[in-house]
Order: structure tokens, then sequence, then C-alpha cells
């Protein structure tokens, strides 16, 4: 389950009624009360307890859709959404950065300026590495709260699946 991946995905699909599998899916989680979540027509999402919940916590997103017999399960496994912001902002300000101090940096080359501000572009590489590895560590502290989410779908729907 654990991969390169920020955010791992499945898309799965189930020969049942979109309501009734929506209802299978709720009623599980309220009986068996290991996990909290919320359903709204054609979404559940599956968290993690407060008592147990961590910065690094992951949750699963399902969404439903029906095609003729079959429902279209798409899982969408994360952190809190909170974090998962602070990271896109992280890698967008990141992004930015590289693409205006390089255009700035060898703008001042070509006209044989001080090209001294490229030495930027280096550090913001070992920025966006240092931001990846703690992305990777902290899918790495969340793996068995995501292991035990996905064996509860694997469980309820009997059926494996392959993460992507």
């Amino acid at each position: 389950m654990s991969s390169f991946r920020i955010r791992p995905r499945f898309k799965h699909f189930i020969k049942t009624n979109k309501d009734e599998l929506e209802r299978t899916i709720s009623t599980a989680l309220e009986t068996e009360k290991q996990f909290v979540f919320y359903h709204i027509p054609d979404h559940i999402c599956i968290k993690i307890p407060l008592t147990e919940r961590h910065v690094w916590s992951p949750q699963l997103d399902l969404s439903f859709e029906q095609d003729g017999e079959n429902v279209i399960v798409r899982g969408l496994y994360g952190p809190n959404p909170t974090l998962w912001v602070l990271f896109f902002f992280g890698y967008a300000i990141i992004g930015l950065l590289t693409l205006f101090l390089g255009v700035w940096g060898f703008s001042v080359w070509t006209i044989g300026g001080d090209t001294s501000i490229l030495w930027a572009l280096p550090v913001l590489g070992v920025a966006a590495l240092i931001l990846y590895l703690v992305s990777q560590t902290g899918q790495k502290l969340g793996a068995q709260q995501m292991f035990d989410i996905h064996h509860f779908y694997e469980r309820i729907t009997k059926d494996r699946l392959i993460v992507k």
C-alpha cells in the first residue's frame, strides 16, 4: 500500500446498487465504531477517531457512481486536507521561486551580470526534496492506520484491491 505516490488512489467496480453499497458501508461503520465517518449522497469519508489521530493520520474518501449494473467506487487516501494544502502550497511556492529566480538569473547571465542568484536554484531543489521526504516519512507514520482503513474497506466489499 505504501508507495512513492503522495496520495494513493484506487478505482473499484462492484456489481451492486450504489445506494445499497453506500448503506452497507455506512452501517458497517456505525456498528463497528472503529472509525469515524461522514456520509453525504455519493460520498463517504472514513477517518481515524480523534483519540487515535495524529498529524499524519490518513483518511479515505470514497465516491460512488452507478454505471449500469456496476458501481464505480473511487477511493483516495490522503492526510488531513489542511496538511495536504500546506504541502501543495509548499511545492507551489518552491516551483514559482525556482521559475522566477531562474528566469532572473539566466537573464542576468546572458547580459554578463552577476549570477550569484543562481545559487538559490540548488537550494530550492534541496527544499523540494526535503518536502517530498517529509511527506514520505509522514506517509510511513500513518501506514498502519491506512492499512486498517483499507482492510476494513476490503472486508466490507469482500474484494481485494490494488492501490496505485
